[in-house]
């Protein structure tokens, strides 16, 4: 393949590619820790090609479009490269949230954001256990952060109980599937499924920000920190509301009253 022959995303632009469209990863940013978001969303009919449209001149390189059946009554999943925090803020299409808005699209309970983070960016297994257990002992808080909850990604006990197996690389198991609220089965990342979509940008970034500073808070843990209550929600917020990166989830978390 010549070098400059350019990706299908790039060469159709304007496409809505099928559910099972995947094509090869473009970083963005440094690394070794990216984030790659899907973000459902509603659109009329009668705007469906004008939204397609809009979203696709925004987006350029970083990202495309697809179908998506469970979408009601019509609509389509935006899809990103692989992408540093960083970039994200500072380089995704924000404007293109309110524009699609302002076009008629919409978002509800029933459609989602999942935000994938990259398997490379964590220091070790130990490192993987301690991030899925600070988020599996603080649902009521996490799901308060993501605007909802959904049969599509349960805090599933039996998910919960194997986090150690899990974050060892063995396979889930039986009678688990992939719709849970950390999806294990990619490859290459970890799927956080337990967002509700938005086309508000400080909810959208608060959900990368929630990622990233859970997996950053968790990688310097110790058994002593730990001991002395690391897993607190509590702590953890603390540690969020000093580290100004992580600002648009700070701002959710003292607005949703779930920053203590």
């Amino acid at each position: 393949m010549r070098e400059d022959r350019l990706c299908d995303c790039c060469a159709h632009p304007s496409r809505v590619w099928s559910y099972g469209y995947k094509p090869d990863p473009r970083f963005h940013g440094t690394g070794p820790l990216y984030l790659g978001m899907e973000l459902e969303i509603i659109v009329p009919d009668s705007r469906y090609s004008e939204c397609v449209a809009v979203a696709s001149d925004h987006l350029g390189g970083l990202g495309y479009l697809k179908h998506d059946s469970s979408i009601r009554p019509s609509g389509f999943e935006l899809v990103t490269h692989p992408m540093s925090y960083r970039h994200a803020i500072d380089h995704f299409p924000w404007p293109m949230l309110a524009a699609l808005r302002g076009l008629g699209c919409r978002t509800d309970s029933s459609v989602g954001l999942h935000v994938h983070a990259s398997r490379d960016g964590f220091d070790s297994p130990a490192h993987v256990y301690r991030w899925m257990k600070l988020l599996y002992r603080n649902e009521s808080a996490v799901t308060t952060l993501a605007r909802r909850r959904s049969r599509y990604a349960p805090f599933d006990r039996a998910a919960r109980a194997r986090v150690k197996d899990t974050a060892k690389g063995h396979r889930p198991g039986v009678g688990l599937d992939r719709h849970q609220a950390i999806n294990p089965y990619p490859r290459s990342t970890f799927e956080l499924r337990v967002f509700a979509s938005s086309l508000d940008s400080r909810c959208v970034q608060a959900a990368l920000a929630l990622t990233v500073a859970s997996i950053e808070y968790t990688r310097g843990l110790r058994v002593a920190d730990v001991r002395a209550g690391g897993w607190e929600w509590s702590r953890f917020a603390a540690w969020v509301a000093h580290h100004p990166d992580y600002q648009p989830l700070a701002a959710e978390m003292e607005d949703l009253a779930c920053a203590c």
